[in-house]
């Protein structure tokens, strides 16, 4: 199946670059216009209550969105102070796209009760799109800053943003009527834009301080420039052939605009895991081969088998997302389909074109024997002749193997209570998160030097609780009982309750819970107004009730595609090895490396314990967005390590010295891809650990989350564990019932001798 890729590669190298060049010209010049289409709203779900609730709500209600100006600084019934607002005010109901703004002075609520601090709601006039609402937004704010520019309205911040990349960073969003300042509103442009802006970039600091990084560290791994900017060439191929995936689904379905960094860093990751397996396995082969080709074609026939189903099962198990509604997964699903797909074709064509052109500069210098004392001790775990022979023959390998061999036989000598202390270790890492709280978020997530962070905070000092706050709006359609808003207003978790006729007769009842706008408190009572409606014609939306839809929408859904997930991964692992118990065990220390990840994240910014230290602070939940980007990255990235180390000991157990020996196997098996596992690893931690250099919160998280499952994954989990666990199942490791063993001899994708090749193309 690999041969004719193989071939392709080998015989007309400059045609393939061609065709890849060809694609990254295309990828990057047009596919990037996917850009222009993204969706930055994560918990929106078609068809839910909470979001046909709101278009009905936006097509009755004749006036647009809200933002807030917050003048701080100083005594604001001061009579300078108050000219400056007044004159503040008639400036901006001048502005385009305003329907009005209110006086501070005769509305209630809206001044301080110290004096020191006064709120100036704007509404924007309804039917904007997006951009014409953001140029409102924008001008508006504008004019209130030219006239609090100085004394005596110096503590003037404005929820609003100047032009440009100015506005993306700084403007805070607009609000639905009866919200407070600096808190998102579901499905507003404006803050989707902030947050956005200020993910993008904390993204790109962390690539811009931790790529050179990467490549000094891919020269010292590699010893040479051409070998270390082999994965970047094939991450740059991937992203750019995935940005052209994703812009042809944009067609049909909304793209979110996180699933543009799922393609980078899951591309990135993909691209140097797979070409550190396929350089690493080509210098072994070159050193047992003279002739470029032939080291090339047989580096595809085995290093290729494991990149091919790598590949395949990261894209079938990661498709489960597409099973969700939800824009924000099933775009992620998507981009994660596309990115693996075409980093795995670059991987098994692009690849071994280049090293056919270019690998004969590559050839591994000489390396010292070093013998291993240690591992003489393995004939004593079993006394056959296979076992010492794989003995002897480990005993003069090279030192970067003998370290993992050691690691390998230590888990392998006392496999019990390597496995016990790990699992247990893991597990308990794992607790916090089943006490996981997921939430859309507010301002807190913004670091205290944005302008939309310190407007929070103003009015949470100066205003009392509830003032920044979201509401619940509860719409009582025509022909409920009458006594239906009296019983809703008097549900607990109720501090305040504002109705208004809406055009058809329908009441918008707008309830201000306790608490932050998608916390416990608010979610319960979106629940209690469902519970009590019964059959009364009422809807209930806001930021609280989209959370419990979006929760609502994971847990109808999920079953669907963890089934998904499983039967993609037996059916291609055992593809793979033939065995029944190897995709069993590998789903459970995968899911027990994630949880370990995770239940760390949610214990620092979920609880709070040192997240001052990453620049974070604990909110009581962790970002709508972290859990499944930290998930879907770390499974694709964990599904590699694993078979690279997998593919290594099957090939120990069915040739060579240790053939039919499972522990030799698998000290040989760690001892050949343990090197590329860790550096792997590595590579990824100092990328996935440059994003805990900026302060957005929802970053820090899964820069927190994704280093970790790098670091855990690869050294806890794959250098004791795997060990481990394959000692204890020992043969039955690889066993399959008769029948289903003669199918994966018949249809099984397995390693087969290369024929003689053509003569090779000339080499440089």
């Amino acid at each position: 199946m690999l041969a004719p890729l193989a071939r392709t590669a080998t015989r007309r190298p400059r045609t393939v670059l061609a065709l890849w060049f060809l694609l990254l010209v295309v990828g990057l010049g047009f596919g990037t216009r996917v850009f222009g289409d993204l969706t930055s709203t994560v918990e929106d779900v078609p068809g839910s209550e909470s979001l046909v609730a709101d278009e009905l709500l936006a097509r009755l209600d004749p006036d647009g969105d809200e933002f807030t100006a917050v003048v701080t600084g100083g005594p604001v019934r001061d009579g300078a102070v108050r000219a400056a607002v007044s004159g503040a005010l008639a400036d901006v109901r001048e502005s385009p796209g305003i329907a009005r703004a209110a006086d501070p002075y005769t509305t209630e609520g809206l001044v301080a009760a110290d004096g020191s601090a006064l709120l100036i709601p704007v509404t924007l006039k309804g039917g904007l799109d997006d951009d014409a609402e953001e140029d409102a937004v924008g001008d508006a704010a504008d004019r209130l800053r030219e006239r609090g520019a100085g004394p005596p309205w110096s503590g003037v911040r404005g929820a609003g943003g100047g032009s440009g990349a100015d506005r993306g960073a700084s403007a805070a969003p607009p609000r639905r009527r009866g919200a407070g300042v600096g808190v998102a509103d579901r499905g507003d442009p404006l803050l989707g834009e902030q947050m956005g802006g200020r993910a993008e970039e904390d993204v790109a600091r962390a690539e811009l301080i931790t790529l050179p990084a990467v490549l000094v560290v891919l020269l010292l791994i590699f010893g040479g420039l051409r070998a270390a900017g082999l994965p970047l060439l094939v991450a740059v191929s991937g992203v750019a052939g995935a940005f052209l995936t994703l812009f042809g689904f944009g067609q049909f379905t909304e793209i979110s605009v996180y699933a543009v960094q799922v393609v980078t860093m899951l591309g990135l990751g993909l691209a140097v895991d797979y070409a550190l397996l396929m350089v690493m396995r080509f210098r072994e082969e070159r050193v047992q081969e003279s002739d470029v080709v032939r080291a090339v074609r047989a580096t595809v026939a085995h290093a290729g088998r494991t990149v091919l189903f790598s590949g395949l099962t990261v894209a079938v198990c990661l498709s489960g997302l597409v099973w969700f509604p939800s824009p924000f997964l099933r775009s992620m699903g998507l981009a994660a389909g596309a990115v693996v797909v075409v980093d795995m074709l670059a991987a098994l064509t692009l690849l071994p074109a280049l090293l056919t052109l270019f690998g004969g500069k590559m050839t591994p210098r000489e390396r010292r024997v070093r013998t291993l004392p240690r591992l003489r001790t393995l004939h004593k775990l079993r006394t056959s002749k296979a076992t010492s022979t794989a003995t002897s023959t480990a005993t003069a390998q090279r030192d970067p193997g003998a370290f993992f061999a050691r690691l390998a036989l230590f888990s392998v000598r006392r496999p019990l209570a390597v496995a016990t202390t790990v699992v247990v270790a893991l597990a308990v890492l794992a607790l916090p998160v089943f006490g996981m709280r997921i939430e859309i978020g507010d301002a807190r997530q913004l670091p205290h030097d944005t302008e939309a962070r310190q407007l929070y905070d103003a009015v949470r000092e100066h205003f009392p609780p509830g003032t920044d706050t979201n509401t619940v709006d509860v719409l009582i359609r025509p022909g409920a009982e009458p006594d239906c808003e009296r019983k809703i207003r008097a549900l607990p978790g109720v501090t305040r309750a504002e109705s208004e006729r809406l055009s058809d007769g329908t009441t918008l009842l707008s309830l201000t819970p306790s608490g932050s706008a998608d916390g416990p408190a608010a979610t319960r009572l979106v629940e209690r107004v469902r519970e009590l409606r019964g059959a009364e014609p009422v809807e209930v939306t806001g930021t609280a009730a989209s959370l419990v839809d979006f929760r609502g929408m994971l847990a109808e859904r999920a079953p669907w595609a963890v089934l998904t997930v499983l039967a993609g991964l037996f059916v291609l692992l055992f593809a793979f090895t033939g065995s029944l118990l190897s995709p069993l065990r590998t789903l459970l220390t995968t899911l027990l490396s994630l949880g370990a990840a995770l239940g760390v994240v949610v214990w620092v910014f979920q609880d709070g314990h040192g997240a001052s230290l990453l620049g974070g602070e604990g909110l009581g939940a962790l970002s709508l967005t972290a859990p499944p980007l930290i998930i879907a990255i770390a499974f694709g990235l964990a599904m590699d390590y694993e078979l690279f180390i997998l593919a290594r000991m099957r090939e120990s157990w069915t040739s060579g010295p240790a053939a039919g020996d499972h522990r030799a196997a698998i000290v040989a098996g760690l001892r050949s891809s343990g090197r590329v596992v860790s550096c792997a690893a590595l590579l990824l931690a100092i990328v996935f650990g440059g994003f805990m250099t900026g302060g957005f919160s929802p970053i820090l998280q899964i820069g927190l989350g994704l280093t970790l499952a790098v670091l855990i994954d690869a050294t806890v989990v794959r250098m004791f564990l795997v060990p481990a666990a394959m000692a204890l199942l020992g043969r039955r490791a690889w066993w399959a019932p008769p029948r289903l063993r003669h199918l994966h001899q018949r249809y099984g994708l397995s390693e087969a001798p290369e024929p003689a090749p053509e003569p090779a193309p000339q080499v440089r």
